[in-house]
């Protein structure tokens, strides 16, 4: 929501865009690499937004793809700021299809992005903190500290293979 001309909730934004047969893959549906990159933009515009900076993808974490979405169809992104670290934040992001003539729609995807803000020479750089102000938002954080956990034990995994 904006108000004077000042974004009045920067943790939260949503983006739609309806899906056109150019989107489609080889078995008529939207093309999941189509989503993906939807959603890499709503998390940059999500996390730039709450930081007032440049912002890069670091990683993509579960990206569940519950059920096609058609031709047709208005996808409705909505993303939330759920944690914030020194210069990295996550960004949640619902996916919801709506079939515009049958006026329904169907949750079919959610994932979390971790984006990292850049100052000027494309360093990271400090964002401000996260205000917890209910209990989803404390919710979501907690659950976002966790996913923060296990991507970095797998890191860890990793790099003594």
């Amino acid at each position: 929501m904006i108000e004077n001309n000042v974004v009045k909730d920067p943790r939260t934004l949503v983006m739609s865009e309806v899906m056109t047969p150019d989107k489609v893959n080889f078995n008529g549906n939207v093309h999941g690499g189509h989503l993906l990159s939807l959603l890499d933009r709503v998390a940059y515009a999500c996390a730039s937004r709450y930081a007032a900076r440049t912002i890069v993808t670091l990683s993509v974490d579960q990206v569940f793809f519950k059920e096609p979405i058609y031709v047709g169809e208005l996808v409705i992104c909505s993303a939330c700021v759920n944690y914030v670290g020194n210069t990295s934040l996550e960004i949640g992001i619902r996916v919801v299809a709506e079939n515009l003539l049958k006026r329904t729609s169907r949750h079919t995807n959610t994932c979390y992005f971790t984006m990292v803000a850049l100052d000027d020479n494309g360093r990271p750089t400090k964002i401000p903190p996260l205000t917890i102000e209910n209990p989803v938002q404390q919710r979501r954080y907690n659950e976002a500290l966790q996913r923060k956990k296990a991507r970095l034990q797998l890191h860890d995994v990793m790099k003594k293979q």
